[in-house]
C-alpha cells in the first residue's frame, strides 16, 4: 500500500449516523471495476479522510469486460457476473426485495469524442437492459450515470427517450449535472446522474457540496508524494510511455489545480505530470478519480487504465449514497 501527503491532516471521519436496520439490497449493472459500487459501500479511506461504512449490500452485479470483473472481484467481491448483460438477465435475485438499482450504462455514442449516434447507437442504446432489469426489480429507486454530453442539444431526443422509458416504468425521475471536484475528488470531471423513484417513496435530494471552488483538491495535492516512486506494478505505478501526438490536446496537470477528467486513454498529449516528463501513472489516475491507495487493479497498463477512466469517482458516489440512504431511510 502506498502513503498518502505527508502534509495531509489526520484522519477526519465523515457521516458517523448510525442507521437503524438491516442494510439495503443492491444491483449493480455496467459495474466496470466498481467504483460507484465501492463509493457506495463506504469504509475507505482517500487523501487522510475516512469515508463511513454505508448500510448497503451489493447482491449482484455485472459486467461485460472480463479483467474491469477481475478488480472489482479482488476489491470488492465475487458477487460480479461477467458477460453479456441480455444474456443475464435470467440470474438476476428477482426473489430478493431490492432496493436500489445503480448503473453507468456506456457513454461512447453519447459521448463528444463519439459518433454522435445517441441511444440508437449499439453502446449507449444498453440504457435499455437497465430498464429491463429495473422493471423487472422495481427498486425503491434507481440511479443511473452518464457523461456530460447527454445534456447537449444534439443528444436532446436521446434524454428525452431515456426519461421516458423510465418514467413508462411508474417513476418520478430527474438529473442533474455533477462536477466531482465540489465533492472531494481531484479533478473537475462533470456527470449527468438520473434517479428515478417509486410514488410513495421519500424525494431524493441531490448531496450538498462539500468544497467551493476555492478549496478544490488540487493535482499536487493528490499525487506530489508519488513523484519520488519509481515503477511499480504491484500498486500500479506505471505509466505509459508513447510519444505525444499533434492531434491531441495539451493535457499536462496543473499543480495549483483540480485535475482533469480521466479518460479510458492515455495516448496523445493526455494527462502529462505537471513537473516530470511523463504521463501520469495508473496508481497517480487513480488517486485523481478518488480511488484509495488499497485498490489495486489487476490487470495491465492499457486495460487498468480503461478501469480506471469509465469508472465513477468512488468519492462522488459515497456522497450520492448518503442523499440514497435519506430517501431509503424515509
Amino acid at each position: 500500500m502506498l502513503v498518502n501527503v505527508e502534509e495531509a491532516p489526520q484522519l477526519e471521519i465523515l457521516s458517523q449516523k448510525k442507521i437503524a436496520g438491516n442494510k439495503f439490497k443492491v444491483v449493480s449493472l455496467f459495474s466496470g471495476c466498481g467504483g460507484m459500487d465501492y463509493g457506495l459501500l463506504g469504509d475507505f479511506t482517500f487523501l487522510n479522510q475516512k469515508y463511513a461504512k454505508l448500510p448497503f449490500d451489493i447482491l449482484w452485479a455485472n459486467d461485460l469486460n472480463k479483467k474491469a470483473c477481475a478488480s472489482y472481484k479482488y476489491n470488492i467481491g465475487d458477487h460480479i457476473h461477467q458477460g453479456d448483460i441480455w444474456q443475464l438477465l435470467e440470474t438476476l435475485p428477482v426473489n430478493q426485495d431490492i432496493d436500489l438499482v445503480i448503473g453507468g450504462f456506456p457513454c461512447q455514442d453519447i459521448s463528444i469524442n463519439g459518433k454522435g449516434l445517441g441511444v440508437k447507437g449499439a453502446r449507449s442504446g444498453l440504457y435499455r437492459a437497465m430498464v429491463d432489469v429495473v422493471s423487472r426489480l422495481k427498486p425503491k429507486i434507481f440511479v443511473a450515470e452518464n457523461v456530460k454530453g447527454l445534456l447537449m442539444k444534439n443528444n436532446e431526443e436521446s434524454l428525452k427517450t431515456i426519461i421516458k422509458d423510465f418514467r413508462a416504468l411508474g417513476y418520478n425521475v430527474t438529473y442533474k449535472l455533477y462536477n466531482s471536484a465540489d465533492y472531494g475528488v481531484p479533478q473537475t470531471r462533470e456527470r449527468v446522474f438520473i434517479v428515478g423513484t417509486l410514488p410513495g417513496v421519500s424525494r431524493f435530494n441531490p448531496p450538498e457540496k462539500s468544497l467551493d471552488q476555492e478549496a478544490w483538491v488540487t493535482a499536487k495535492s493528490a499525487i506530489e508524494d508519488l513523484k519520488k516512486i519509481p515503477e511499480n506494478k504491484i500498486v500500479n505505478h506505471v505509466w505509459s510511455k508513447a510519444k505525444k501526438s499533434s492531434e491531441q490536446g495539451d493535457r499536462k496537470l496543473k499543480a495549483d489545480r483540480a485535475g482533469y477528467t480521466i479518460r479510458a486513454e492515455c495516448h496523445g498529449n493526455i494527462q502529462y505530470h505537471y513537473s516530470l516528463k511523463r504521463r501520469i501513472s495508473m496508481r497517480e489516475a487513480a488517486r485523481i478519480q478518488s480511488f484509495p491507495d488499497n485498490f489495486e487493479f489487476q490487470s495491465m497498463l492499457r486495460e487498468t487504465e480503461r478501469q480506471i477512466g469509465n469508472a465513477v469517482p468512488p468519492v462522488l458516489a459515497w456522497h450520492i449514497g448518503n442523499s440514497i440512504l435519506e430517501v431509503l431511510k424515509g
